[in-house]
């Protein structure tokens, strides 16, 4: 299990629209955005809006995997653990992942990420 590196972390906001345009203004590209969670890129790296009503996780930070049964490998690994874990998940953006808690109650996600057509050739 390889980590690729520390992808993104996650905020709550309390209004997406107006978050969102604070972060572009400090630099940011906007990425994604939808009705409750936006997601901001600064090269590669990103920064998670989530709304009131954001219910997948809380705050949390994301590691990032370049293989998805890399993220598949590791939940059934740390589902033998007593590492608090939601299931896998595939989002609507062609990513998939699972959020966990850290001893001290952190959230985390592993996060598989595919690589954009082109990117690495």
């Amino acid at each position: 299990m390889q980590v690729k590196r520390l992808g993104h972390v996650a905020i709550k906001v309390e209004n997406i629209e107006r978050a969102a345009a604070f972060y572009q203004d400090l630099g940011l590209e906007l990425a994604w955005k939808d009705a409750d969670w936006a997601y901001l890129k600064a090269g590669q790296d990103g920064l998670a809006l989530l709304g009131p009503g954001y219910a997948q996780a809380g705050p949390h930070f994301g590691f990032v995997f370049d293989n998805r049964a890399e993220v598949d490998k590791a939940f059934e690994r740390l589902s033998q653990t007593e590492v608090k874990l939601t299931p896998v998940h595939d989002h609507r953006d062609g990513t998939a992942s699972f959020y966990g808690r850290d001893p001290d109650g952190n959230w985390f996600e592993y996060l598989y990420e595919p690589t954009p057509a082109g990117d690495g050739v």
